[in-house]
């Protein structure tokens, strides 16, 4: 369970980056979820953050902090477990 939150999270081209408050970086390529993928830079960077995760409002697309901790970063896992 994570205990602590994220302080700023923002897209680096290719990137979105996580920084908790503990100091932790979390990164990962948004080619990795299809949603992200076809966002803008605007759409990338209007992005909310809660206790659970992160949300896109733009993109309609959910990530959860848990699911970050274990490298999933959305459905293109998904689409290939099937």
């Amino acid at each position: 369970m994570i205990t602590h939150t994220a302080k700023k999270v923002y897209y680096s081209s290719p990137l979105v980056v996580i920084i908790m408050e503990s100091g932790v970086e979390v990164r990962f390529p948004i080619t990795e979820n299809p949603r992200l993928a076809r966002g803008t830079p605007a759409q990338l960077n209007n992005v909310e953050v809660s206790p659970f995760g992160l949300h896109w409002p733009d993109l309609d697309e959910d990530l959860s902090f848990e699911g970050l901790w274990r490298g999933d970063f959305g459905q293109a896992q998904k689409l290939s477990e099937c």
